[in-house]
């Protein structure tokens, strides 16, 4: 998060190498910024495995370059959805990228309310995904729970991000298994 694109400040590449560092996971990076094309290069350096940029005018970058750039540096890409964007507004790139991640809320600020509207955007990508075959992973973030988790991944979601529910939870174990199904 940039301040500009979404009204917050968050980590940087320098973190995101110092993750990096400490694992061997894949690092998940999520652009909230304007200029994306500007940064690429340096989450690619610091450790990326997959970087999601943002397919809104607002996010000030041509997309289908931007996502070139992360597929030649050997780097997953994925396009974002906000709240108000369109499924249509992606169509055109869903060819160019591994991950699609549709927001249920709007980016930037942690624990806001699950709208279950976008479920419909998770459907037309599971849709698109069986009809082509493609290898796409679809994402879900924002409001995420339990409940919200289930109705994600009935809807065609295979990944789920989860802030609030986790990390305002009292067992973070607890809360992990709860939200993939185990009590």
């Amino acid at each position: 998060m940039d301040g500009h694109f979404v009204d917050n400040i968050s980590f940087g590449p320098a973190i995101v190498d110092l993750v990096r560092k400490n694992t061997k996971l894949p690092v998940d990076v999520h652009l909230m910024i304007e200029h994306a094309d500007h940064y690429v290069p340096r989450f690619i350096k610091a450790g990326a495995s997959s970087i999601t940029v943002h397919v809104e005018r607002e996010a000030k970058h041509d997309v289908e370059k931007t996502l070139r750039a992360i597929r030649d540096a050997a780097c997953r890409p994925g396009l974002t959805l906000n709240p108000a964007t369109s499924f249509e507004s992606v169509e055109p790139f869903l060819d160019k990228i591994d991950i699609l991640l549709v927001m249920t809320v709007h980016p930037g600020f942690g624990g806001q309310s699950f709208r279950p509207e976008m479920m419909e955007k998770v459907k037309r990508a599971r849709e698109w995904k069986m009809k082509t075959g493609a290898k796409l992973d679809i994402e879900v973030d924002g409001g995420i729970n339990a409940d919200t988790a289930r109705l994600s991944i009935q809807n065609g979601a295979n990944v789920l991000v989860a802030g609030t529910s986790i990390f305002h939870a009292e067992d973070y174990g607890e809360a992990i298994r709860e939200l993939r199904g185990i009590k």
